[in-house]
């Protein structure tokens, strides 16, 4: 089940929050957890076991760092055994397959068999998110959680379970057993929601159709090649930040205020600018549980580069058991550390258009990698990209450009915050409210009608 459908809008979601807030706040945790059970297990109703087990497991862990608190020792072990269980549950589910297939290309290991192990949706969200709890716990920078209830809420919660944001536990340790839901924080909620759902559905959607239609004909020319790939990079922008939305919007309705995600990353002017305002929330907890462990920028130039390797090379990974995905975050590791080293400074000394064109270009560039998942499928692209033997633009792609050049136009300015300042500025007008509820109500009755006629609604997190 995921937000963009009308199964979840108009059934399960109205249903939950409304029982929600029939029930005595006691309740309400006990409800949530039950209802991102069924949520979760509403495709795969096995993989709610392997989620139980991962609350169990973590809960556990949490209860024996406080039992041991003093034992430093003990504490260590504790840790290392619960990160060895965690890892090893999503190595198992998400990469085994992928090792397997590296194993048969040594002789020795030739006759291995490549296991087909189904993917439980959403697990390196959950994972990280169980894992940042430990090591909080374990680090003192939060207190054990003694509910169970409220623990299993934390994991499983729906809004984010599935598509992140990744949320830590310190970050809403206190909105588990006291949160204060209001009517501005529900309506502030809706109006973030409505938004996510409309990038998903009114312009992810389209330029996913758009990027399929380029992608396939190999005959479109060069422009139709680059239009297809800044429609592919739309796509994964507002899918993802779409996504986001809707779960912090969700929360909002049920009291939770989760950190933002995206920050307008295509105004970036850096690829170091760009990851401060791309998938903060997973930035944040490579930062926080990897890069900062490891040493970070303390212990000279050579090992903050090594640090940077592993962070990014891990960060690759985590987004799907393929090489595509390694070299994806092996490129942007290499392009922050040549940016790290010197590239920084001069780039602070040129006008602002070219460093902004700069990093459009290489981020462009970096979802080729993330989307083709051979290397024949990237060189092929990337060919096409900068080559004219099949002229600049055929007359078919040169319709199809022509047709969507309002939604591209339309998602251009999306990308930025211009109509975020414009609202800003017309706050508090005595008109506001009436075109807020008019905007509202015409983003979820278009996007109901698209989710109605429109069969091509993808799930892009399956990998994850």
């Amino acid at each position: 089940m995921v937000f963009s459908s009308l199964l979840f809008i108009f059934l399960f979601f109205a249903v939950v929050l409304t029982v929600y807030y029939c029930l005595p706040k006691k309740f309400r945790n006990g409800l949530l957890f039950v209802a991102n059970l069924v949520f979760y297990g509403y495709g795969e109703p096995i993989f709610v076991l392997l989620m139980l087990f991962s609350v169990a497991l973590n809960y556990a862990s949490g209860l024996l760092l406080g039992k041991f608190a003093e034992n430093k020792k003990a504490k260590q072990i504790i840790l290392l055994l619960n990160v060895i269980a965690n890892l090893g549950l999503l190595g198992y589910f998400k990469y085994a397959g992928f090792a397997a297939a590296m194993l048969q290309k040594i002789p020795v290991f030739a006759g291995i068999a490549i296991p087909n192990i189904a993917l439980p949706i959403g697990i390196s969200f959950y994972t990280f998110q169980t894992m940042s709890y430990v090591i909080d716990v374990y680090r003192g920078d939060c207190a054990v959680q003694k509910s169970f209830i409220a623990f299993g809420t934390y994991v499983s919660l729906f809004p984010q379970l599935i598509a992140g944001p990744i949320v830590r536990y310190k970050d809403v340790d206190e909105q588990l057993v006291s949160r204060q839901e209001s009517l501005e924080e529900f309506d502030k909620g809706v109006k973030i929601f409505l938004v996510g759902l409309a990038k998903k559905v009114l312009i992810a959607n389209r330029m996913g159709i758009l990027w399929d239609t380029l992608r396939v004909d190999e005959e479109a020319g060069m422009v139709a090649a680059w239009v297809g790939i800044i429609a592919y990079s739309l796509q994964i922008y507002f899918d993802f930040s779409g996504y986001s939305d809707m779960a912090i919007g969700l929360g909002h309705m049920f009291g939770f205020e989760f950190l933002k995600n995206f920050d307008y990353p295509y105004i970036s002017k850096s690829i170091t600018e760009f990851w401060r305002r791309w998938h903060i929330s997973l930035g944040t907890w490579f930062r926080e549980y990897v890069y900062i462990p490891l040493g970070g920028n303390r212990k000279g130039k050579v090992r903050q580069i090594l640090n940077i390797f592993i962070v990014w090379a891990l960060t690759g990974l985590w987004h799907g058991a393929s090489w595509n995905f390694v070299f994806w975050g092996v490129y942007f590791g290499i392009l922050l550390m040549i940016e790290k080293l010197f590239l920084l400074k001069f780039l602070k000394k040129i006008p602002a258009v070219f460093t902004h064109i700069y990093t459009l270009f290489l981020v462009v560039i970096s979802w080729i990698f993330f989307y083709f998942e051979t290397t024949d499928g990237i060189f092929s692209f990337m060919g096409r990209l900068f080559s004219l033997s099949d002229g600049l633009l055929s007359q078919d792609a040169a319709a199809t450009v022509v047709a969507n050049l309002p939604l591209l136009l339309i998602a251009f300015v999306a990308c930025t915050p211009l109509a975020k300042k414009v609202h800003h500025k017309l706050e508090g007008k005595p008109f506001m409210p009436v075109v807020d509820a008019i905007a509202g109500v015409a983003s979820l009755l278009l996007s109901v009608g698209a989710l109605v006629y429109d069969s091509y609604n993808p799930f892009l997190y399956f990998r994850f």
